[in-house]
């Protein structure tokens, strides 16, 4: 089967290399892990790339668009035509993360995998599975072969698009409820404890927004021990093609960065499908979405910042692209003990144990 040779092919991390990267770390010219995250993501993209040093250069961040049928429930404000006009959008610089990636420099591609309408914009990668997923409400989302090639489509494009780094991103009216079914599938978590408000949304929306999600569940019965069927039964195009672009970033030894709650969702999906991959997984912002620090935690991971974003888009990643960009500039260009002039040996004792933390000083 293809999928499967797909997850087959992410491998886990060079070992060699990252500990090559440690001891360059150990040896510039500062308190040890005093850089904190700029010194553990040098290692880690050392890990990725087998290189100790590397330069994040270009910068590229996918965005999987498609519409999804449960819409017609009202667990949004937004209409559905909203999707089709931020698709557009996303290709012309107007939105938020396409705006970020026109100011950071940062390549954007725009696939639509199921938005409920024709686009005619050259600009949108057509991918089309199809005009939006069924009202998971009232029965499955997508077929088991429908959630596949959407997984597939996005493995291909990421495996086929050129960088040192991507983010994966998402466009969608009412994906935080399919993420939120997902999530409450997979760490069989109570639906209020995964459900935010999404773009917002009234308090009489928000209590029918968790109602159609426990319904959802009732009625589709997900295994939650088999993502596909978790995926096709209460998810959507969008989070399965985001979740195969995980997965192809990892079996291209790419970097790859989460942005919010949907993005965290379709990196944990790639998770279950495939544990070598989280170690790709670089987080971004902290999501104001609740579900966001559940799926995280489930995959050990933290993100790098928080700035009360809950956009989506894909709007954190190029923010975090600059974060990974000074990561490698630390292990890069930074004065080495010797290079500075400076005898070293008073840290001695001090590396002996982790007396350098606040953990380690108790």
């Amino acid at each position: 089967m293809v999928l499967e040779s797909y997850i087959a092919s992410v491998k886990p991390l060079e070992e060699a290399a990252m500990a090559a990267a440690r001891e360059r770390q150990a040896q510039l010219a500062k308190p040890p892990g005093s850089l904190g995250r700029l010194e553990e993501l040098s290692i880690q993209l050392a890990g990725i790339t087998g290189k100790v040093h590397n330069k994040i250069e270009k910068k590229h961040l996918l965005v999987f668009a498609a519409d999804n049928g449960v819409v017609e429930e009202g667990v949004s404000s937004a209409p559905q035509s909203v999707t089709l006009m931020q698709t557009i959008n996303l290709t012309r610089a107007k939105t938020g993360a396409s705006t970020l990636c026109r100011h950071f420099g940062c390549g954007i591609t725009v696939c639509d995998v199921g938005v409920n309408a024709h686009i005619k914009e050259p600009k949108v990668l057509n991918r089309k599975i199809a005009y939006g997923t069924g009202n998971i409400a009232k029965g499955p989302a997508m077929t088991k072969e429908q959630t596949i090639q959407a997984i597939l489509t996005g493995f291909e494009l990421a495996q086929a698009t050129q960088a040192d780094v991507m983010g994966i991103g998402e466009m969608g009216i009412g994906n935080t409820t399919t993420s939120s079914a997902v999530l409450s599938v997979l760490l069989d978590a109570d639906v209020e404890a995964v459900t935010g408000r999404g773009g917002g949304i009234t308090d009489a929306g928000f209590l029918k927004k968790k109602q159609v999600i426990k319904t959802a569940i009732a009625i589709n019965n997900p295994d939650k021990n088999d993502v596909i069927d978790v995926l096709a039964k209460v998810g959507g195009f969008d989070i399965a093609a985001m979740c195969g672009a995980f997965l192809g970033c990892g079996a291209k030894r790419c970097p790859v960065v989460i942005d919010g709650f949907i993005s965290a969702v379709a990196a944990l999906c790639a998770y279950k499908l495939c544990p070598n991959s989280v170690q790709y997984f670089i987080p971004s912002h902290a999501s104001y979405e609740i579900g966001y620090k559940l799926a995280m935690d489930a995959m050990g991971l933290q993100p790098l910042f928080l700035l009360g974003m809950r956009l989506g888009e894909g709007s954190g990643c190029p923010l975090a692209f600059e974060i990974l960009d000074a990561a490698c500039a630390i292990i890069n260009d930074m004065a080495t003990f010797d290079q500075a002039g400076i005898d070293d040996g008073y840290l001695d004792e001090i590396r002996e144990g982790d007396k350098f933390t606040v953990e380690g000083a108790k």
